[in-house]
């Protein structure tokens, strides 16, 4: 029983640390940016998925004016990006440059008779239901819908967080090894 009840909160704890890096790493979609506009957002249940307004803003205001840019993937799906700076939070991204961003997609709009394919860089999900979008972080032009980017970002930082757990596990299992009586070993 023990066995089980073991192996299900390592994997409980496996998905909650998965789920972490799938919201946090960045990854890139290839899409054709259709619109970008500003709205008034009042944050309720979903708040957790918004960054902090601690980036010059007054953190008494229960809502603010977010950007947004709405896209399509090559496929026709379609997909819409919050546009909002993290600043010195989590995740770490230091993105300061909405407006700057705001302006860069606007000016990569484009229509599906004469489409403009842009890399668009971003991290978070895109949930309709509730409300979550993805978060953009960049947006740059690239050849076409079939172009191919490698997330170096990702790749290294999961490379960097599995040589910890490696250390970590490592040290553990050698200091285990060296205290634990020999009775409890069955030798």
């Amino acid at each position: 029983m023990w066995f089980y009840i073991r192996w299900t909160l390592w994997l409980l704890i496996l998905a909650v640390i998965g789920a972490f890096l799938w919201y946090t790493l960045p990854r890139n979609d290839v899409v054709r940016i259709t619109d970008t506009y500003e709205k008034r957002v009042d944050f309720g249940d979903n708040s957790l998925f918004w960054a902090n307004s601690n980036t010059g803003e007054s953190t008494e205001v229960t809502g603010r004016d977010i950007f947004f840019i709405q896209a399509f993937r090559p496929n026709g799906d379609v997909i819409v990006y919050r546009n909002e700076d993290t600043g010195w939070g989590w995740p770490p991204y230091f993105k300061f440059n909405t407006s700057n961003l705001q302006a860069h997609a606007t000016d990569m709009k484009s229509t599906e008779d004469a489409p403009k394919w842009v890399a668009m860089k971003k991290y978070g999900w895109r949930i309709p239901f509730a409300s979550i979008y993805p978060n953009a972080i960049s947006v740059k032009p690239v050849d076409g819908p079939d172009v191919r980017i490698i997330p170096w970002v990702s790749i290294t930082i999961l490379v960097l967080l599995g040589c910890v757990w490696l250390a970590i596990w490592s040290r553990w299992r050698r200091f285990w090894d060296n205290r634990k009586d020999p009775i409890l070993d069955g030798e």
